[in-house]
């Protein structure tokens, strides 16, 4: 069983009479970037800031590294990097210039760890420009720096790709990809844009209305949103029993207007449209797709997306 790094127990906070985070159970293993999925206001970012000692739990249990995260909450702290907001950086002063002021007041000794980290989010060359200057992408990378500059085990990010372009995304992806691969830090990462989290997230945690109504490992999820040859036929009953004991298929599923999905031998669909023809079957649409997961997370969500 993979070790959790985060652990949740029915994790719940209360703002007065509103509930924001209710009963959430999250599970990150090492190793692993899980993304945390949901709409803006589903909860997503009052739970990471109860897991950073940002925001006091009403009621539930925290577990960080395996320990309740109030026995040493000093020790715990240091091995965690974060980015709930984007950090408040001097607008006149450079990137370099920045994160030596926030390794002087973290009272940080190592020597390279300003330059190690702006090597990891690619700001290492930018000597001359002033954070001003930067743009929104460098910006979030700059963050990302002062998250990972004292080499932390887990990485919490709260939305660090919003507002960013197509390139900026891509960046920062690739950066927290290669932390994550290459020097074996937990990533827990928070958005609501779903096709970027697909993109690089290894479990899913969907959010709806302050609770955690999914969490699934992104292959399982692929293996579910399968390839598959649609037939829109004018006799559904006769034609799934065709398709058994002709062709021998069991694997498909029957949808409302005459609309049968198979999920496999996708190379037969000539064969048995032709057989479905000569039974007396009429075969309206014949149609190869892939079921989206936007689709999937819509009927989570009670439709309407995630953007």
């Amino acid at each position: 069983m993979d070790e959790y790094i985060i652990k949740t127990t029915n994790l719940t906070k209360k703002f007065q009479e509103q509930i924001a985070v209710d009963c959430v159970n999250i599970n990150v293993p090492q190793g692993k970037i899980y993304g945390l999925l949901g709409r803006n206001g589903a909860g997503k970012t009052t739970t990471m800031r109860m897991l950073l000692n940002l925001a006091t739990p009403t009621s539930g249990e925290i577990l960080l590294f395996g320990e309740n995260r109030r026995k040493n909450p000093k020790e715990i702290y240091r091995r965690i990097g974060s980015m709930i907001e984007t950090p408040g950086f001097y607008e006149n002063l450079t990137g370099r210039e920045n994160l030596q002021i926030f390794a002087r007041l973290r009272g940080q000794q190592q020597k390279n760890s300003v330059q190690n980290a702006l090597k990891v989010v690619g700001l290492h060359n930018e000597t001359k420009k002033t954070f001003g200057n930067y743009s929104l992408g460098m910006k979030q990378r700059l963050g990302i720096a002062a998250a990972i500059m004292h080499e932390p085990e887990l990485l919490i990010l709260d939305e660090p790709i919003n507002g960013l372009d197509p390139v900026g995304i891509q960046e920062v992806r690739k950066y927290l990809e290669r932390l994550c691969f290459e020097k074996g830090v937990t990533i827990l990462i928070s958005s609501h844009i779903l096709s970027e989290i697909e993109q690089i997230a290894d479990i899913i945690g969907v959010m709806h209305e302050g609770r955690l109504i999914e969490e699934v490992a992104m292959k399982e999820l692929h293996q579910r949103n399968r390839r598959y040859v649609e037939f829109v036929v004018s006799n559904e009953n006769k034609a799934c029993l065709l398709l058994e004991q002709k062709f021998g298929l069991t694997d498909y599923s029957v949808h409302e207007n005459g609309s049968i999905r198979i999920y496999n031998n996708l190379e037969m669909r000539s064969k048995i449209n032709q057989r479905f023809v000569e039974k007396g079957i009429s075969v309206s649409k014949i149609n190869i797709s892939e079921e989206k997961l936007e689709d999937y997370f819509s009927s989570l969500i009670g439709g309407g997306g995630l953007g």
